[in-house]
């Protein structure tokens, strides 16, 4: 039972999915998508491929990176034929 609450306790501390964040490892900023085991999953704000990340080496992102994210993902869909 032990082995459980501390998984309940290691989940609580992960980002919520859909939450920016930095991989302060490679020094990227993704949307957690999915924890799997003892990873999270990021992918890039708009789109492309997904990568996994230790959670001791992510950070939230702050408002200014939060705001370049979103202005990239803007500027990259407006470039896709509609």
């Amino acid at each position: 039972m032990a082995t459980d609450s501390n998984n309940s306790s290691a989940t609580r501390d992960l980002p919520e999915i859909g939450t920016l964040v930095v991989d302060t490892g490679r020094d990227r900023i993704g949307v957690v998508m999915d924890h799997m085991d003892d990873l999270v999953q990021l992918r890039p704000p708009g789109g492309g491929r997904e990568w996994d990340c230790r959670p001791s080496r992510i950070r939230p992102a702050t408002r200014a990176e939060t705001l370049s994210a979103r202005v990239s993902a803007a500027n990259a869909d407006s470039r896709l034929p509609h």
